[in-house]
């Protein structure tokens, strides 16, 4: 049987890492979804009142606005106040989808009150035919901007021009 629940988050919600610098040199900042509901479906699911924790496993896949987080675990820290959430840890096959940038890993955790999200486990982000690969992805949601540490690699595809294409 699938479960769904609805959680209110009060920070903003996981994003997929993604490097935005505008001509000025300032980040670019993204869409605010704090007020945006979180939908999470899995397979089943355990909470835990007392240790404000709830346990998604199966199939788990998280949505908020335009961001989709698919994995086969996550677990969910409540914060003190209703309606916050703390941490999201996703883990196995993880996920995480915004418009056209993808991240890959076996683990990712989003701390909500630092606006940080962290993907270990052999991570990548493809954006386009971009991407960039390391030991850790860390993405500071707030500043929409990315740290690539251990191991950073990043490949970048020219655009194709008239008179430019590869000869067949």
């Amino acid at each position: 049987m699938k479960y769904l629940l609805t959680i209110m988050l009060v920070a903003s919600t996981l994003n997929s890492s993604s490097l935005s610098i505008a001509a000025d040199g300032q980040p670019v900042v993204g869409k605010d979804r704090s007020n945006l509901p979180i939908t999470i479906n899995s397979n089943e699911m355990t909470a835990d009142n007392k240790g404000k924790t709830a346990i998604f496993t199966g199939k788990v896949i998280a949505k908020q606005g335009d961001v989709t987080i698919y994995a086969d675990k996550a677990i969910i820290n409540y914060g003190d106040q209703k309606g916050e959430v703390d941490k999201v840890e996703a883990d196995g096959n993880v996920r995480i989808i915004k418009e056209n940038s993808v991240g890959t890993s076996s683990h990712a955790v989003y701390e909500s009150k630092a606006g940080r999200i962290t993907l270990t486990g052999n991570p990548r982000v493809m954006q386009g035919k971009d991407t960039v690969s390391g030991k850790v992805i860390t993405y500071y949601v707030d500043e929409d901007r990315s740290e690539v540490t251990g191991d950073a690699s990043v490949t970048f595809q020219p655009p194709v021009r008239k008179g430019n294409e590869a000869s067949h």
